[in-house]
């Protein structure tokens, strides 16, 4: 069985680890490693997380393997993004070896329950161009409404597809 809890700043550390085990196979053929690095550091350094949470209003929610108490994987979200009716997906990560298993699906549908209770109208989140993810997304009601390209420092591009599933709220 499979629980989802929402993380604390004690949690961090779990956070941190689950991103440095998945991004390389996550994004390991679509980014230079000089790229990933900089990314990793960028967004998952405990201070990074910590100002996520506390600044930015992002929650974490972890998915753990009840029997072995093994983290699966994590998503984090922020209701009302842009003081718009819409609940933004900022991160969802999976350890390779937990993907395909429904582990993304209760994620996704443990923060659409939660935005359509904060009468949020739809699910946004950005995935890269090239992500093997886009079909799951899709899969999940997910349709690519735009697209843009996000300069985040040091000569690096983020190439996103912005995708928007509707809630029946």
């Amino acid at each position: 069985m499979i629980t989802i809890t929402e993380a604390t700043e004690q949690d961090l550390p779990i956070i941190r680890d689950i991103a440095y085990r998945t991004w390389p196979a996550t994004f390991g053929e679509i980014l230079s490693p000089a790229q990933i690095d900089y990314m990793l550091d960028m967004m998952y350094s405990l201070d990074s997380l910590t100002a996520q949470i506390k600044d930015k209003n992002h929650v974490f929610l972890l998915a753990q393997e009840t029997d072995s108490n093994e983290y699966l994987g994590f998503i984090s979200y922020e209701f009302d993004y842009k003081d718009l009716s819409k609940t933004k997906i900022h991160k969802i990560y999976l350890l390779p070896a937990s993907q395909g298993k429904g582990v993304g699906r209760l994620l996704i549908d443990k923060v659409a329950t939660l935005a359509t209770e904060r009468a949020n109208a739809s699910l946004l989140l950005n995935v890269n161009k090239f992500n093997k993810a886009i079909q799951f997304y899709e899969r999940m009601g997910f349709a690519t409404v735009d697209s843009e390209t996000i300069d985040i420092g040091e000569g690096f591009l983020m190439e996103d597809h912005i995708m928007e599933k509707p809630l029946n709220t």
